[in-house]
């Protein structure tokens, strides 16, 4: 999620600002909410923003301090994979409409403070080769080459899809590996809610799952198969960062290039598609299966966000995608008696890069009971894309 910046000397962005004026070494790191409800976000920092104290001082030997002098988690993060970090993470607790000061300093002698959760992702080729990710709520999945090729040839329990799953959790630790070895010799091992950390009951099949994407025309989806690599670009205490990208797909050979990363304390991943089409697309179009057309279904055109509310065996469980209200044409809720065909699809106005939001939230994890309890989380996570916090850098 991108992070206003500001300095003291004024308006800086976070991101390719030319010609900002030197500043004093940085010491002071100040966030602002202008939303009225409390946050608990990671703030990014770009490294150049801290240029002046980075020239003092090593990047090793760099701590964070909240406003009552405890040293708090960070995380370095190279983006772009040329052997320098990009932006420094942090966890930053806000309450609404108030402001919060960090205190950067130098002190190599001190450990930085180890999260009790985290993030984290993987390609995992124990199991054909999913690519999973999870932080401390929720965590997903999607499907590799290897399941493609298994899957054209007519192996049972393969999967063709770009569809994204998600895994139902009830626990703040992590999963992935201790699930995918269960699978090993027990494959029901996480299709089952027996050790109270929560399962894998949803479906994917060729539906969208929780946030796949396609190109809707003439009343039907084009998608595009599995991913054919993966790349891990960062994994750690508050950001796990990957890409996938995709051989040519649809009636206009688009290329397709998503990188996915998922925060600490957010029930959503971020998607950027990147794309390159051999002919001009009418749309792209992001969706969330209906699965058997019995739950229920919110548009908001107007907001950005919308909304799934479905039982899955025993409990409920919302799923949702956020999307920056202006590039969005129309949406709507395609139900369909083939299997696999019915979603909730948000029609994008054609663009070569793709922001949204996908993500969900489990009545059995407690963070959510009803239908409204989920809806809110989807209206403040539109106000948070909105409205990032703001950061003054001294």
């Amino acid at each position: 999620m991108v992070t206003v910046i500001k300095s003291v000397f004024g308006f800086i962005c976070a991101i390719g600002c030319i010609g900002s004026p030197l500043i004093k070494a940085q010491t002071s790191v100040l966030v602002k909410n202008n939303l009225s409800f409390e946050r608990n976000e990671v703030v990014s920092v770009p490294v150049s923003r801290l240029k002046s104290f980075l020239d003092k001082n090593k990047e090793a030997d760099v701590r964070l301090k909240n406003s009552k002098g405890q040293l708090i988690t960070i995380q370095w993060i190279d983006n772009d994979g040329d052997g320098n970090n990009d932006e420094l993470l942090f966890m930053a607790h806000i309450q609404g409409k108030s402001s919060e000061n960090y205190t950067m300093i130098a002190d190599g002698k001190s450990p930085v403070p180890e999260s009790k959760v985290t993030t984290y992702s993987r390609l995992v080729p124990e199991r054909v080769d999913d690519y999973a990710w999870e932080n401390e709520k929720i965590a997903f999945r999607m499907y590799g080459p290897k399941g493609q090729k298994e899957a054209l040839a007519g192996v049972k329990g393969s999967t063709l899809s770009s569809g994204v799953d998600i895994w139902l959790k009830r626990t703040e630790q992590p999963v992935i590996n201790k699930w995918y070895k269960g699978y090993l010799t027990d494959p029901m091992y996480y299709h089952r809610d027996s050790r109270g950390e929560g399962y894998d009951p949803y479906h994917v099949g060729d539906s969208r799952g929780t946030g796949g994407i396609g190109i809707w025309k003439d009343g039907k989806l084009q998608v595009s198969q599995n991913f054919v690599t993966s790349k891990t670009i960062a994994e750690g205490p508050l950001r796990t960062v990957f890409e996938l990208t995709y051989n040519r797909w649809s009636d206009f050979g688009v290329k397709e290039t998503k990188r996915i990363s998922l925060d600490l304390g957010s029930n959503f991943s971020k998607f950027v598609s990147t794309f390159e089409a051999e002919k001009k697309v009418p749309n792209y179009t992001i969706g969330i299966t209906l699965h058997k057309n019995e739950g229920e279904t919110k548009l908001n055109d107007k907001e950005g966000y919308y909304l799934h509310w479905e039982k899955i065996d025993d409990a409920f469980v919302g799923e949702g995608i956020v999307v920056t209200p202006e590039i969005i044409e129309k949406s709507l809720a395609f139900k369909s008696e083939t299997p696999d065909q019915s979603n909730l699809l948000v029609i994008i106005k054609p663009q070569n890069k793709l922001t949204y939001y996908a993500g969900f939230a489990w009545q059995k994890s407690g963070e959510i009971q009803t239908q409204k309890d989920w809806e809110n989380l989807l209206k403040k996570q539109t106000q948070i894309i909105a409205n990032p916090l703001q950061i003054t850098i001294k």
